[in-house]
């Protein structure tokens, strides 16, 4: 069987699956808590897994693997900058977000921030639900190109027709099964993704003869300015290099789609539970595409694309039949962010912004994933070829917007409505006007400076309260 023919049974099989998680879903839906949330019944092995698959999308694979492919020995800080990001939000936000979101009843990030406000509280949720639906078109978009570009390049397909069918898969299941769907399917694909991290660096490592031979061939294959701990980087640039990194782990508590699958947590046991889980999950992940994007440098006799280099290592060392699976794999990481974040937008639109007169529905509610993806869809086919460089700042983004205001309200502090809308906005707009300037290195001022002024902002303001009062 060869590799075209693997890849695509494997995928056949494995969107046949996904549809099958839509259908059987959709009896677990009768009102917009289950499709928006799940009845806040996830268990913890579902709940971090597809927590950890939908923050992760294509660059814990591709991105990762990439990156240490590209730039060598300082790519290993990346590492402990994604791990304690997931560390702070199972071991400090989610004990939190799981209980007060289960008190306030509260079915989406954006109505749990804007709950006790009465006073700017529709414009809280207008800023909000811009600043979602903004960063999440164009990331969903990109989600769908991605997708469309590894079916062109493995079917030989037409790219737009591509897009279609990546598209027209993920509304499906998404449209029947809502957050039930997206959230087991989520831990299907994050299943796969941690099969492939711990299988291909395991026969990368066999061929290269181990970490040691690695170690020595890496001297050898890269530059002396990639094999230095910093790169080229020195004094003051070395500490902007490392908190620009870290940022990356900054973002984590302000993702409404990560922090909706921590208010869907059953119970206090599984938050514990699911802390386990979900960080060991990025540790494995993680320091595993670290391994196969040097090993990539060493064993491919032909350069390639950074963000190539885990395909092209799978094609060359795996039996076709398996190298199918880990494309299969690739594409799983891809389509967990793009679901999630399409259910969280459709959410943002039909969950909390209708007025008193409009019925929170589950009609309406797919109506606005059908919309959302289609527009989407529509973005991956005719917006320009740098699509991704305009989505890189939304991580950043909508970290800078909510973590701080998060934050802060899970401390038990009441925060004036003025100032929740006043952070949301100063840490939404000044990502975006540091993203245009000049980067510094690790993009230090993109990535924490707008966190930093948010949050100082709202602890300046905000008071000790046991309950959240106006």
């Amino acid at each position: 069987m060869d590799y075209t023919t693997s890849v695509l049974i494997t995928l056949v099989v494995y969107k046949i699956l996904l549809i099958g998680i839509g259908i059987w879903s959709n009896k677990k839906n009768q009102t917009s808590d289950d499709y928006f949330i799940g009845g806040r019944t996830l268990g913890p092995w579902v709940a971090a897994i597809s927590a950890a698959a939908s923050a992760s999308s294509a660059w814990s694979l591709l991105g990762m693997s990439g990156a240490a492919y590209v730039i060598g020995l300082q790519a290993i800080w990346i590492v402990p900058a994604v791990v304690l990001g997931y560390s702070f939000n199972w071991l400090w936000l989610a004990p939190r977000i799981q209980k007060q979101g289960h008190q306030k009843q509260s079915v989406t990030v954006t109505e749990f921030i804007a709950s006790d406000t009465v006073h700017y509280k529709h414009r809280i949720i207008l800023l909000s639900t811009f600043c979602i639906v903004f960063s999440f078109v164009f990331y969903i978009a990109a989600q769908f190109q991605a997708a469309g570009n590894m079916f062109a390049a493995t079917f030989d397909m037409d790219i737009n027709l591509s897009i279609a069918l990546g598209t027209a898969i993920i509304l499906i299941y998404t449209l029947l099964g809502g957050f039930w769907a997206v959230s087991v399917t989520d831990t299907v694909q994050g299943v796969i993704m941690i099969a492939t991290a711990i299988l291909l660096p395991s026969v990368a490592l066999y061929t290269v003869g181990g970490a040691e031979p690695l170690w020595q061939q890496m001297h050898e294959t890269y530059t002396v300015s990639q094999m230095r701990w910093f790169g080229d980087y020195s004094g003051m640039y070395i500490l902007a290099f490392l908190l620009g990194t870290a940022g990356i782990g900054i973002g984590n508590p302000g993702q409404p789609h990560v922090v909706n699958r921590l208010m869907a947590i059953k119970d206090e046991k599984s938050v514990k539970q699911g802390a386990y889980i979900g960080i060991g999950w990025s540790v494995v992940i993680f320091i595993s595409m670290l391994l196969v994007g040097w090993s990539a440098k060493v064993l491919l006799s032909t350069a390639v694309n950074g963000e190539q280099a885990l395909i092209t290592l799978a094609q060359q060392l795996l039996p076709s039949a398996i190298a199918g699976i880990v494309v299969a794999a690739t594409l799983s990481a891809i389509m967990s962010t793009a679901d999630s974040q399409l259910l969280v937008a459709a959410g943002a639109i039909s969950y909390d912004l209708p007025s008193k007169k409009q019925a929170k529905t589950l009609t309406s509610a797919r109506i606005t994933v059908a919309v959302m993806c289609l527009v989407s869809m529509l973005l991956a086919i005719y917006a320009p070829k740098d699509i991704f460089s305009r989505v890189l700042f939304a991580w950043n983004a909508l970290g800078a917007a909510f973590g701080p205001v998060l934050i802060v309200l899970l401390m038990k502090r009441t925060i004036p409505p003025k100032i929740i809308f006043m952070s949301i906005l100063l840490g939404f707009t000044s990502t975006v006007v540091f993203h245009w300037l000049p980067p510094l290195p690790g993009d230090v001022l993109e990535r924490v400076v707008p966190f930093i002024m948010a949050l100082t902002l709202c602890l300046l303001f905000s008071t000790k309260n046991e309950t959240q009062t106006n």
